[in-house]
């Protein structure tokens, strides 16, 4: 089968592979990848930002059918439109492990991290990840429910109360998709990019989002204000992974505000504005990726059409095309790139 493998580390080292086909074990399931999302963290290990285990197939936003079972598997059969939890093997020891908080088990392995992911024919995935498809979510929507489990791990690490402002920094699929789930929760939702997001800005107006600012040509800062009689913001999620940005977010909140990590920067220390955080007593949350509980609320938002994943995939490409999937998510053109296996 065809299969996108990182290779080495370093900047590019993603070669299109020709692999042996994966048989499920125990309590697994082989599934036929129809269509598997580009994430940013994709982008950081093409680049040599994000480490991994070399060589591995890439790729662990995805969905498909499932064409083979293994021993054991009792809860899916072959037909089934799934998709999968990254989580691929845990300790099962840790008390991570034990209130199913798989993301921050220190023995966790990853499909596309550690274990050959999604970007391939064929993809193997654990019975205990697995997630059946609402009838009326279709496969391009489904390979999105990754990124939007990782939103709503966000969200639901914080408060949101009907009528509070949420300011989105970061209009790219991860925002986007935060910008849709915290208007289902009664937010007021900005959401704010730069130029170069023109494409991404255009989308959020499309989407419904209530407030959308360019920062480059309107002072956030004073819409903000506007908006809360000089307050600021109640919440601030951070999806770009961009320092500016994140001291920004820091001062377009209120006192007790609340502040939430989402993008993932390209290197581990960062300049940030603590003595904000301590006048202004804000509450900073770090979100890491997502756990179980945060699947079945997702599909339930796409099934709802609370959160319209489908129309923020703006480009598709085979396997082969990775470049020029990269080329499109790095000029701006894109929103959501899905690469389609052959």
């Amino acid at each position: 089968m065809k299969a996108l493998v990182k290779t080495a580390p370093g900047f590019g080292h993603v070669e299109l592979q020709n692999k042996p086909e994966p048989a499920p074990g125990e309590k697994q399931v082989k599934i036929k990848v129809k269509y598997a999302g580009i994430c940013g963290s994709d982008i950081h290990t093409y680049e040599g930002h994000y480490k991994v285990a070399f060589p591995v197939t890439l790729g662990h936003e995805f969905a498909g059918e499932i064409v083979e079972v293994g021993p054991g598997v009792q809860s899916f059969k072959v037909g089934d439109r799934v998709t999968s939890e990254t989580t691929f093997s845990v300790c099962g020891q840790c008390s991570y492990c034990q209130t199913k908080d798989y993301n921050l088990c220190s023995e966790r392995k990853g499909l596309g991290t550690q274990q050959d992911g999604g970007f391939a024919e064929y993809v193997l995935a654990r019975e205990e990840s697995l997630h059946l498809l609402p009838d009326n979510v279709d496969f391009r929507s489904a390979a999105m429910t990754e990124p939007l489990a990782c939103t709503h791990h966000a969200l639901a690490k914080t408060t949101i109360n009907a009528g509070d402002l949420c300011v989105v920094i970061g209009p790219g699929p991860i925002g986007l998709l935060a910008a849709q789930a915290a208007k289902s929760k009664g937010a007021k939702v900005l959401i704010t990019g730069l130029n170069h997001d023109k494409v991404r800005l255009e989308k959020a107006r499309a989407l419904g989002i209530d407030y959308v600012v360019n920062g480059e040509e309107t002072d956030v800062g004073e819409v903000v204000n506007e908006l809360t009689n000089g307050y600021g913001a109640d919440v601030v999620l951070e999806c770009s992974g961009a320092v500016k940005a994140a001291n920004q977010g820091l001062k377009l909140l209120r006192k007790k505000g609340q502040y939430s990590q989402v993008g993932i920067f390209a290197t581990s220390e960062i300049p940030f504005d603590l003595e904000t955080i301590i006048q202004k007593e804000i509450c900073v949350i770090g979100s890491r990726s997502q756990k179980p509980a945060d699947w079945e609320p997702s599909l339930m938002l796409l099934k709802t059409g609370n959160v319209n994943a489908r129309d923020l995939v703006t480009h598709e490409y085979e396997l082969h095309q990775w470049e020029e999937a990269y080329q499109a998510i790095k000029s701006g053109e894109a929103i959501k790139v899905l690469l389609k296996p052959e």
